[in-house]
């Protein structure tokens, strides 16, 4: 077995499938930058994976500039973590082929997400059916010890243990077999009150501003209960939104004075607005200053890759030679 890594090693991607949204906010990032301080973390921009949803080439390469610049701005550190483009490890691609070969197609079929996107609508491409093959090869390749994810791709972290440990047994010991952490459930309700998601064209985007912000904002869904009268505030898509951003003692208050009625839903929108402007404020600020250095972004970009890359080299050559693939 090639030797183990000395801290836990933590792996993480993001579809560049469009803008980030406070869902992926609460939901994931936050917690992906905590993280730095807690292990050995690559993090890399899914650009292969996306390419099942995201045909344009216009379009993926600026979704993926836009993902590069929204971690960095809400405080990814290139210094602590291995930052890259999936596309930029080619060898990730080698495995995948590999690890296809002791994958059962049984296995794949019983994919909980495969089937849920189809229904969706989103083509039944061969790509689509086989990217737990390629999110193991992406976990995999660099020794993960730790996969952060929401509970929807657990299932493709208990996939790629079964494809670790039948390479393992069939070949050699070369893979540890990962674990997930579930992501901290937070709750964001999107503009209708359903799970905030790019699905359901409800997402509030986290560098949003001005009037832009403002709009989503004011149009989220209320019921119709007047001023004056009481309301209910765990009922309130405008109070869940709110809740994520303020204190107990901010969120206490404006809990009793919706329970004493005489506010309306016009003043707790705007309450809201304020409190995502100020949250993301110095972000924002530095969202703007980074997008005029693309230079500096694709050097950090570079820079991950290439330490990715080292890594990967190592397992690649350990798993060809364990299966027969001589490097000459």
């Amino acid at each position: 077995m090639i030797q183990p890594t000395q801290r836990k090693r933590i792996l993480s991607g993001v579809q560049p499938s469009g803008k980030l949204h406070l869902g992926n906010y609460f939901g994931a990032v936050k917690q992906h930058i905590a993280l730095q301080e807690a292990g050995e973390c690559f993090y890399f921009i899914a650009n292969y994976h996306s390419l099942t949803t995201v045909q344009d080439r216009e379009t993926l390469g600026q979704n993926t500039r836009d993902v590069a610049l929204d971690y960095l701005a809400l405080g990814l550190d290139p210094g602590k973590t291995v930052f890259f483009r999936q596309s930029d490890v080619p060898e990730v691609t080698e495995l995948a082929w590999i690890l296809s070969t002791v994958t059962n197609m049984g296995l794949l079929e019983r994919a909980v997400s495969y089937k849920e996107k189809v229904e969706k609508g989103i083509d039944a491409s061969v790509g689509l059916f086989y990217y737990p093959v390629l999110m193991a090869a992406d976990i995999l390749i660099y020794r993960s010890h730790l996969v952060p994810v929401g509970k929807d791709q657990v299932q493709h972290i208990e996939m790629t243990q079964d494809i670790a440990g039948k390479f393992n047994r069939a070949f050699k010991e070369i893979f540890p077999i990962p674990d997930f952490r579930l992501d901290k459930e937070s709750k964001v309700p999107g503009l209708d009150g359903q799970k905030m998601s790019k699905s359901y064209g409800n997402t509030i985007e986290i560098f949003a501003e001005g009037k832009a912000l403002e709009k989503k904002v004011m149009g989220i869904v209320t019921d119709s209960t007047p001023v004056a009268d009481p309301k209910d505030p765990s009922r309130c898509n405008v109070f869940g939104l709110y809740s994520l951003f303020a204190t107990g003692e901010e969120k206490a208050a404006l809990a009793a004075r919706y329970q004493a009625g005489g506010i309306g839903y016009g003043e707790a929108k705007k309450a809201l607005l304020g409190k995502i402007t100020g949250y993301f404020a110095s972000a924002r600020e530095k969202r703007k200053d980074l997008a005029g250095r693309p230079d500096e972004v694709e050097g950090i970009l570079r820079e991950g890759a290439r330490r990715a890359r080292a890594e990967a080299r190592i397992t690649i050559e350990a798993v060809r030679d364990a299966v027969g693939i001589f490097n000459y």
